[in-house]
């Protein structure tokens, strides 16, 4: 079932569908490696998208370093479940969606496929909201009026597609760059914000939830961690390798793949916890504080802690450096987020219903579904929404989460698939162990959340 007769289906993403070229395995490492990677730095923005800042803002805030460990545990299955996915694109040559539409039950292609939309329709939403803040923090602009700028960044971003896959990873790249050195500069360029090594090595040797919330927040940092879009992203991504069909290019390809994965997770998991860090460092212990004009910020369980850490972080630091560098690594976590999601959704339109449309009419329906509610609520209930738009996003991305990650371990466990590539049990039982334990975190959380929606929908509080 594998080889020719699995790969001859229609291609992933055929705009860029091995369009970078690779050495043969007789390359050197270096050479490689350098041709291989990209794909999971395209990954690794969902990890660090504005859906994670609020939870690891929040742990920081209220914990200290109490849950680097979670943070820490779910970089560790994310990284699982990626080299999963990378290993199902490598060797069936198909990503996740087309598995599910080749090997599934035809009746479950339009309800897979629906699913799939709102998930993403929902990641969007958190990306929307996260460049809208920025650019309402750094200009001043309405809350309103920046989601709907937002929109229009669809025809900078699609414009590079045009120029090819590794254009596409050098600006995400980038944009995952700056967020890296926005962070450095915060703390290790601030002597306010020097962190306490020991103390939080210590904090990541010994897990645990001593205090009281902890373990509502940390279902929190689990559920924003793994993203059911990136599973069916990567495994369409690592398709865009022209590498040959012998045993030996399909070993180096899922060699590589999973030293890409691995290190640009591993960045993820630095930047999630520097967010944490500096939260840890800067708000634990404080209930509030005075800002420019006498105003007072006050700290609670509930503060969207997006626009609270901007907010309060040059009068507590006494320099509108941490502010400014705050919102810019900010945008450039919901601008790189935009790009990913575009390609998400092409996945799985073309996956699961082999339906080909244009990339900007792609785009420009992801985006409007996200945009829609938010100008709504934003509309309705001002600018202090945000938190409760990105509690209904989590309501779906909840509901589908599932959907991707046991189908696509089921597909990389069967041997009659993968023959000899199915994975060792060492990554399949960490592959299983990690999905069964989000989907439970996920299910445990979720009547709270959908509570918390409908009180959003209904007008409650």
């Amino acid at each position: 079932m594998q080889s020719e007769e699995v790969v001859a289906s229609l291609k992933s993403l055929e705009g860029i569908h091995s369009t970078v070229a690779v050495p043969n395995s007789s390359a050197g490492f270096w050479k490689q490696l350098r041709a291989f990677a990209g794909p999971a730095i395209l990954i690794s923005v969902g990890y660090m998208d504005p859906g994670n800042w609020g939870t690891d803002l929040s742990g920081g805030a209220r914990f200290k370093y109490g849950l680097l460990w979670v943070v820490a545990l779910s970089s560790l299955m994310a990284i699982f479940l990626q080299i999963i996915s990378a290993r199902l694109g490598v060797v069936l040559g198909k990503d996740l969606a087309q598995c599910c539409r080749d090997f599934y039950p035809k009746w479950t292609r339009w309800p897979n496929w629906v699913l799939c939309e709102l998930a993403i329709a929902a990641c969007d939403l958190a990306e929307v909201l996260g460049s809208a803040v920025a650019l309402n923090l750094l200009f001043g602009i309405p809350m309103f009026w920046a989601v709907v700028i937002t929109a229009f960044d669809v025809i900078l971003l699609l414009s590079l597609q045009s120029f090819g896959m590794r254009w596409i990873e050098a600006l995400v790249g980038t944009l995952v760059a700056t967020i890296g050195i926005c962070y450095i500069i915060e703390i290790f360029g601030l002597a306010q914000t020097m962190p306490n090594f020991a103390e939080m090595g210590s904090a990541l040797v010994r897990p645990g939830f001593p205090q009281e919330g902890m373990v509502v927040v940390a279902i929190g940092i689990v559920g924003a961690t793994v993203m059911p879009h990136n599973l069916y992203l990567h495994s369409a991504l690592v398709q865009s390798r022209a590498f040959k069909r012998d045993d030996d290019s399909i070993k180096q390809a899922l060699k590589f793949n999973t030293i890409d994965a691995t290190v640009a997770l591993c960045i993820a998991f630095f930047v999630n916890a520097a967010i944490m860090v500096l939260a840890a460092i800067v708000f634990y212990g404080k209930d509030s504080v005075v800002v420019k004009g006498g105003n007072v910020i006050a700290f609670t369980p509930d503060s969207d802690w997006i626009q609270v850490a901007y907010l309060t972080l040059a009068p507590l630091l006494g320099t509108t450096l941490a502010s400014t560098l705050f919102a810019v690594a900010l945008l450039a976590s919901g601008q790189s987020s935009t790009i990913t999601g575009t390609l998400a959704g092409q996945v799985v339109m073309e996956g699961f219903m082999h339906w080909r449309i244009q990339p900007w009419v792609r785009r420009m329906m992801t985006r409007l579904l996200a945009i829609v509610p938010a100008v709504l609520v934003i509309g309705f209930r001002g600018a202090g929404s945000v938190t409760e738009l990105l509690c209904i996003s989590q309501v779906f991305l909840a509901l589908q989460l599932p959907f991707a990650m046991f189908p696509m371990l089921h597909f990389v466990s069967s041997k009659k698939l993968m023959g000899k590539w199915t994975p060792g049990w060492p990554l399949l039982a960490a592959g299983w162990t990690s999905a069964v334990l989000i989907t439970a975190l996920d299910i445990y959380g979720l009547p709270q959340t959908i509570s918390d929606a409908w009180k959003i929908v209904s007008g409650g509080h």
